[in-house]
């Protein structure tokens, strides 16, 4: 029998029987959509993580003030510690070594007013470096110069969420923004970024789209320090060169820190990259534990396939004995179950692909849940969805091929 022959009767086989072939192909069309599915949300999920790190820099170290009580700040202040300054900013630069730049922020909550509306916001004070240490990138407008921070003057950028709600329909460039008592001219609005939905470190969780960035000199004079307890800066953000130093950094910046403070622990450091690197490694395992469930229901599917086909050879017995009667060779006969089973492999699996494909978008529109699809999941999904009718319908194929003709010719 010519190749093409035994393909041709194969398929018709399958289609002189649509509905039972249809009900063998569930189990395939099932598994690859589900692992489509998972592994979307997975990857999706991890995406989501490497964004919320990378906003942070991932060649950074981010010392931070720890958020502490009032009794808590005067027992701290009463131990000499005046808490983050710019002078530990400037020492960092200084001394330690691999360090290329340093961003010390000042932050504020308070409320944002443009004419009759309001939000509320919290104003941070930067210097013009800032925009390059964090990565942050400016959809509109520009950011602070150099000449602006140098002489205190009265501009802000505004967060894409904030933008959005007071200048909906037209440009903010160049409208005024009040905060507190202080109006200040919109220069720039930020790309919009990702949400922290959870806590890192001290870095707690917020809207990003929401804050307001000044110059940090015209933060002190015009916003800073309320009273004795409030420290000068909120944060310092440290570049550094090499990735692969971030934790020789991270201890000679502690050492230098503890000194200026006289020992009191009242800051943290968080290291993005590390934090980063754990949670991919979370998510690898969180990933192969959904591929493997959803690889358990491929073999579920593969069982039904085998199922099916062995009854399908015992349906047609008489009908194999004739075929080897008049010449058909065992791996005529071989060929022929496993091309069926291979067929309805192909197309579950095929099917299985756009299943899981609608179902990958319809979780990310309908639901918070982000989801990726990647062209590897796509390709293992339905090449595992070929092996398995592969593996699965050898058996049946050999059984039938072991058939002799003159019993299966008799076979009732």
């Amino acid at each position: 029998m010519q190749f093409d022959e035994i393909i041709r009767i194969a398929l018709h086989a399958l289609l002189d029987h649509k509905f039972r072939s249809f009900l063998t192909m569930l189990g395939i069309i099932f598994g690859v959509a589900s692992v489509i599915a998972m592994l979307s949300i997975g990857e999706g999920a991890k995406r989501e993580a490497i964004a919320k790190y990378q906003d942070l820099g991932v060649n950074n170290i981010i010392v931070r003030e720890r958020n502490m009580s009032d009794a808590e700040l005067e027992e701290v202040r009463a131990k000499f510690s005046q808490g983050l300054s710019l002078l530990d900013a400037q020492t960092i630069l200084e001394i330690v070594p691999s360090v290329e730049a340093v961003a010390p922020q000042a932050e504020k909550e308070t409320e944002a007013k443009v004419g009759d509306r309001s939000a509320n916001s919290t104003v941070i004070g930067v210097t013009p470096d800032f925009i390059e240490i964090l990565n942050y990138e400016v959809g509109e407008g520009s950011f602070i110069t150099r000449e602006q921070y140098d002489n205190n003057m009265k501009v802000c950028v505004l967060g894409a969420g904030l933008a959005k709600a007071f200048f909906s329909g037209q440009s903010p460039l160049g409208q005024m923004v009040k905060i507190e008592d202080q109006w200040l001219e919109v220069i720039g609005v930020m790309k919009s970024k990702a949400v922290f939905t959870e806590t890192v470190g001290e870095l707690a969780s917020r809207d990003l789209n929401n804050d307001v960035y000044i110059p940090l000199t015209t933060f002190n004079k015009r916003l800073g320090k309320t009273n004795k307890l409030v420290s000068e800066i909120k944060q310092i953000t440290v570049k550094v060169t090499d990735s692969g130093k971030l934790i020789e950094c991270s201890e000679v910046i502690r050492s230098l820190i503890d000194r200026h403070h006289f020992n009191n622990q009242d800051y943290s450091i968080v290291i993005p990259y590390e934090l980063l690197k754990q949670e991919e490694n979370e998510r690898r395992i969180y990933n192969f534990l959904l591929g493997a469930i959803a690889a358990i229901s491929l073999l579920v599917g593969g069982i039904g396939i085998m199922n099916i086909m062995l009854a399908t050879v015992m349906e047609r017995t008489r009908e194999i004995g004739i075929r080897r009667a008049i010449g058909a060779r065992k791996k005529d006969i071989m060929s022929q179950f496993v091309i069926e089973a291979v067929a309805i492999s192909i197309t579950g699996g095929l099917i299985g692909v756009l299943l899981g494909l609608s179902l990958s978008f319809g979780i990310s529109l309908f639901t918070n849940v982000t989801t990726y699809v990647r062209l590897y999941s796509v390709l293992i999904a339905f090449t595992f969805s070929v092996l398995v009718g592969i593996c699965f319908g050898y058996l049946p194929a050999k059984k039938a091929a072991d058939l002799k003709p003159i019993e299966s010719i008799r076979y009732e």
